[in-house]
């Protein structure tokens, strides 16, 4: 994860137009929660052993979607993280604290992630549907969406406390209007999947269960219908900014 972080900083890979970057070689802070982000990804595979039969090599592939979906969701946090720190640069006590507590977050949310993740591939597919059935029972199911949405919420909310401490810190960082304007975007999105999180916990104690795991399907229409409400003013308010000067 490391060399990704590097080969991104190097080819200024996420930069953002009207954004300047205070964040320069990777800190030991970013080294470190790289390393970890890469030990979260191992414990993912860690439990796949090498097949022995043709039987055994289907029983793992089957798990390759499961492994898919959470490693898509890694590297969603990961890039979150990535920015952040070329965003603002911070490396004070209290970053320190929060970078620690999204370490601790990722790497205890791993293992339900996956176990959710094979659990709903497996009843989409079809695949192993008996197997499926005898690993959880009926009535524990809401327990494991609600550790999954506790899990992701603990993500959203250190996230949102990074963003909001850079907004804080927003004079002494020297951030112009369009990266105020952007951290807000930030802390604004972070709410988005914290809300929903939130929603599902509701949901799961509510009359209709069910729609405790459906519900993170509004995600990507909630975050595209905000990106766009925010990409139409952030643009408005570039060409204000550039305006006097034209």
């Amino acid at each position: 994860m490391r060399q990704f972080r590097e080969r991104a900083l190097t080819r200024g890979t996420g930069t953002e137009p009207g954004f300047r970057w205070r964040g320069g070689e990777v800190s030991r802070i970013e080294g470190f929660s790289d390393a970890v982000f890469a030990f979260a990804v191992t414990l993912l595979v860690v439990s796949l052993e090498v097949p022995h039969t043709f039987d055994e090599l289907l029983r793992v592939m089957r798990g390759f979607p499961a492994f898919g979906l959470c490693f898509a969701l890694l590297i969603l946090i990961w890039h979150e993280h990535y920015r952040f720190f070329r965003r603002y640069g911070l490396s004070d006590a209290y970053t320190l604290t929060l970078n620690a507590a999204l370490l601790f977050v990722v790497l205890f949310y791993i293992y339900p992630l996956k176990f959710l993740f094979t659990l709903l591939i497996d009843e989409v597919l079809g695949l192993n549907s008996d197997a499926s059935r005898a690993r959880i029972e009926s009535g524990q199911t809401a327990t494991l969406l609600t550790i999954y949405s506790l899990g992701f919420l603990a993500v959203f909310l250190v996230l949102f406390l990074l963003h909001l401490h850079a907004y804080r810190r927003r004079f002494q960082l020297g951030l112009d209007e369009v990266e105020i304007f952007d951290t807000h975007t930030s802390l604004q999105n972070n709410l988005v999947f914290m809300g929903v999180a939130l929603l599902s916990v509701a949901l799961v104690r509510s009359p209709f269960p069910a729609g405790a795991g459906w519900v993170y399907f509004l995600l990507g229409p909630a975050c595209a219908l905000h990106g766009r409400l925010r990409g139409g003013q952030r643009s408005r308010l570039r060409q204000r900014l550039r305006k006097p000067f034209e």
